[in-house]
């Protein structure tokens, strides 16, 4: 799967990963629903830690589409409530 991460660029993850992410992904919803700002902050750092950690990044010049989007490590609580599906970010 192809991810974007805002303003950095694509990684292309495999999908063995997204057990891992799920778990970030649903401690995030937890924290938002909450208004935990300060975990939330320190979970969205671990998510995209993590995506960068697990992914292969992609050339700057492919433009690839992508199948996922995740925001930028300095988003705030609203705009990343606006990303959201039922699911959190991350689908699953």
């Amino acid at each position: 799967m192809i991810v974007r991460i805002m303003g950095e660029g694509q990684v292309k993850l495999d999908d063995a990963h997204f057990t891992e992410l799920n778990k970030l992904d649903d401690e995030l919803l937890d924290e938002m629903e909450s208004g935990d700002e300060a975990g939330f902050r320190t979970t969205l750092a671990a998510l995209l830690d993590a995506v960068r950690r697990l992914g292969t990044p992609l050339p700057d010049d492919s433009l690839e589409p992508s199948e996922l989007i995740l925001p930028a490590s300095d988003a705030t609580l609203d705009e990343v409530r606006e990303m959201l599906s039922d699911d959190g970010l991350i689908p699953g």
